[in-house]
């Protein structure tokens, strides 16, 4: 079976659980499963499907109910407060994830709890006129949030599976599969975010395997380069990546010099136990403006307990957006043209000659830097050394927003000098 027909049956699989929702019924293992295998025509001991795919079926089913009776939950609460403990009604009938596939570890895989997206879309204050990027989009949890509130989507997912499970969940929309840690260099020029919504993986890199510290701040960095002026970013990190550590706090710095941290909170573990982790996390929230003071972070008001504490954090400290200097999204009847991943968008024909859109050539001014490949037994035995410039400085660059490292073959040899 590929990956159509499993997100096929994924799909079929989510519309066998809805009524259950639909009812107030807890959707258990045995209810699962018998879902599954209507759904793919096999039991997981045969291999038909396994139990990562079934937890997506369940959030499929999810975001289905949401799309289905989330307007009138929220025409029913008067307040986000009043709202909360209905969605968290929702989330409560959902099974806790107890079992990780390859692909789920490799991306790091956790979806965002519907309780805690609903808090990071009132922090985004979501309008009518927004474009709101997702660049990991999952199976749609905090996308069908942001469509509720009546913005528009451009979605990406990296994982295929979840990309095919998405576009049959919002058909009207072309969903991209690019590495989100870049989604500025791959998306379409044309769509300029005025909300991103994001919960990137933690550690995770595409294509490089092992942990990385900084991925999580790689993906903001990139989603906010690519957010309008005056736009917001809300980001759902681990705990450790906020401003108020001193291990982060230099990126942070840097990152404000295009947008200001306006909160940052970090989140108990224990809101993120059904979706098969405990790990504490964070939720900040950066308006594209250059920060007046870029050393100076808003004061955190500590580590919320559970949501409902979060969210009243939110409505008190986060402050009014900001106007927006433009928003473009391309519209839906246009979209089927946007490449879905790095090799279609290279292979994709040129919209004007290439004449056109060759810039005017400016002469770059560096230095020269001299550097020695790292003396005979100081290389270590780990995997990667620290990096360093080796053969130019360019006046003016910014430094990387997180540490960077090279392979020990790179480090024991020093590159030309430039002749030119």
């Amino acid at each position: 079976m590929d990956i159509a027909d499993r997100s096929a049956a994924t799909g079929r699989a989510a519309h066998l659980l809805l009524p259950h929702l639909e009812r107030g019924r807890r959707i258990d293992a045995a209810l699962l499963r018998a879902a599954m295998e209507t759904a793919f025509g096999g039991t997981d001991a045969s291999g038909a499907w396994d139990w990562k795919t079934g937890y997506d079926a369940v959030e499929a089913a999810t975001v289905l109910f949401l799309r289905k009776f989330g307007p009138a939950i929220r025409a029913r609460a008067a307040s986000p407060a009043a709202m909360l403990p209905l969605l968290a009604r929702i989330a409560s009938l959902l099974p806790t994830h107890t079992r990780r596939s390859e692909e789920s570890e490799t991306f790091q895989q956790f979806s965002t709890p519907i309780p805690l997206a609903f808090v990071a879309s009132v922090a985004a204050a979501i309008r009518p006129d927004d474009v709101v990027l997702e660049p990991s989009a999952g199976t749609g949890l905090l996308a069908i949030l942001a469509e509720l509130a009546g913005g528009s989507l451009v979605l990406n997912e990296l994982a295929e599976a979840r990309a095919e499970l998405l576009s049959r969940l919002f058909p009207a929309i072309a969903v991209t599969s690019f590495d989100a840690a870049n989604i500025d260099d791959h998306l379409d020029t044309a769509i300029v975010p005025s909300v991103v919504l994001m919960n990137p993986p933690f550690s995770a890199i595409a294509n490089v395997d092992r942990r990385m510290a900084g991925a999580a701040l790689c993906h903001m960095s990139s989603a906010l380069a690519r957010l309008a002026e005056g736009g917001r970013l809300v980001a759902i990190t681990a705990a450790s990546c906020a401003p108020d550590n001193p291990a982060w706090r230099d990126a942070f710095i840097a990152l404000q010099e295009r947008g200001r941290v306006v909160f940052s909170a970090a989140i108990d573990g224990a809101v993120f136990a059904k979706h098969g982790t405990t790990v504490e996390t964070c939720l900040t929230v950066i308006d594209k403006a250059p920060a007046r003071d870029i050393k100076s972070f808003p004061p955190s008001p500590g580590t919320a307990p559970d949501v409902a504490t979060l969210l009243s954090w939110v409505i008190q400290q986060v402050p009014p957006r900001l106007p927006i200097g433009s928003a473009v999204a391309i519209p839906a009847a246009a979209r089927p043209a946007i490449p879905r991943t790095v090799r279609a968008y290279a292979m994709r024909p040129a919209a004007v000659p290439v004449s056109a859109m060759a810039p005017e050539a400016i002469e770059l001014a560096y230095e020269s830097v001299t550097w020695k490949p790292v003396e005979h037994g100081g290389i270590t035995d780990a995997l990667y050394e620290p990096y360093g410039l080796q053969s130019i400085r360019i006046p003016g660059a910014q430094a990387h927003p997180t540490r960077l490292v090279q392979s020990a073959a790179m480090a024991s040899g020093a590159p030309p000098t430039p002749p030119y």
